[in-house]
């Protein structure tokens, strides 16, 4: 199903079609089960899931400011247990101070601290981004390497940040496990694996490996903005019928519309410097820390 034409203003196409979409869930639910679901449907389904992503969201992009591979890696280490939008709040001012491998290497942690405070464990991820940036030194000639293998041996750097550095740094198919890939692929029946790299193996042997960076921004961007954890928008959700865990969350469309967040409908997103694409379908960048 294709995003609604002529959206009214102040909503996306995103807030307008999922309500079609949930409208046909709750007369045909059946049809997004996977009881009895063949290899061939399985495929089939999750493939069609990934077409109807891409046209709500085809802007789809890394919510993390970067404007290299060495800011990539630092970005992503310092996500971890906080959101995008506080790291990219953040590292303006980490970056200005430390902007390659060698400055950040020699920093004073104490220095580094008081910057990373407001991403929480500040510590902890001080001494990873100084600890990796030693090795970027060291080991790799002050570069990012482009290879997983590689990349997995930084300090702080596992799987699921090399995949983001390859398929967004280098151009290089990866697939991004995090919270919201694991519970969408399992709301879905993708799979049950539990296991990040089993579930990494396990949804890449439903796509071509060139789908693999796309689909882990549509699968996360469809986590953050509808099917959230706690209170999924069924019944704003452009993918209801192909939806096996449809009616988990609130299936009302005005209820469900309620529950959105989606940033071109009101919110900003999460960068601050955001793809010019982006900007162009109608997003705002994020505000700068202490804006607002």
């Amino acid at each position: 199903m294709k995003p609604a034409k002529n959206a009214p203003a102040g909503k996306t196409s995103a807030q307008n079609a999922p309500v079609r979409g949930a409208a046909a869930g709750k007369s045909a639910a059946g049809k997004g089960s996977a009881a009895g679901e063949s290899r061939t449907a399985l495929v089939r389904r999750a493939r069609r899931i990934n077409r109807e992503l891409a046209e709500v969201y085809p802007y789809a992009h890394p919510e993390l400011d970067f404007e290299n591979p060495f800011q990539l890696v630092v970005a992503t280490v310092l996500s971890a247990q906080t959101t995008d939008l506080r790291v990219n709040q953040t590292t303006p001012a980490l970056f200005a101070r430390y902007p390659t491998p060698e400055d950040l290497a020699a920093a004073d942690p104490e220095a580094v601290e008081e910057i990373l405070r407001p991403c929480g464990f500040f510590r902890a991820k001080t001494r990873s981004v100084i600890g990796l940036s030693k090795a970027l030194v060291e080991d790799f000639g002050g570069e990012v390497p482009g290879r997983l293998e590689d990349l997995v041996k930084l300090p702080g750097v596992g799987r699921k940040t090399a995949f983001v550095v390859l398929g967004n740094a280098f151009g290089r198919p990866g697939i991004t496990v995090d919270t919201h890939f694991q519970r969408l692929v399992h709301r879905w029946k993708w799979t049950a694996e539990t296991d990040p790299g089993k579930i990494e193996t396990a949804v890449g042997e439903l796509f071509p490996k060139k789908d693999w960076t796309d689909l882990s921004h549509h699968v996360i961007w469809h986590g953050r903005r509808i099917c959230h954890a706690r209170r999924p928008a069924c019944g704003a959700c452009p993918i209801a019928p192909l939806c096996p865990a449809y009616g988990e969350g609130e299936t009302d469309p005005e209820k469900a519309r309620a529950l959105l967040k989606y940033e071109k409908g009101g919110f900003p997103g999460q960068r601050l410097n955001p793809p010019q694409s982006y900007l162009d379908a109608g997003g705002r960048a994020a505000p700068p820390l202490g804006a607002g």
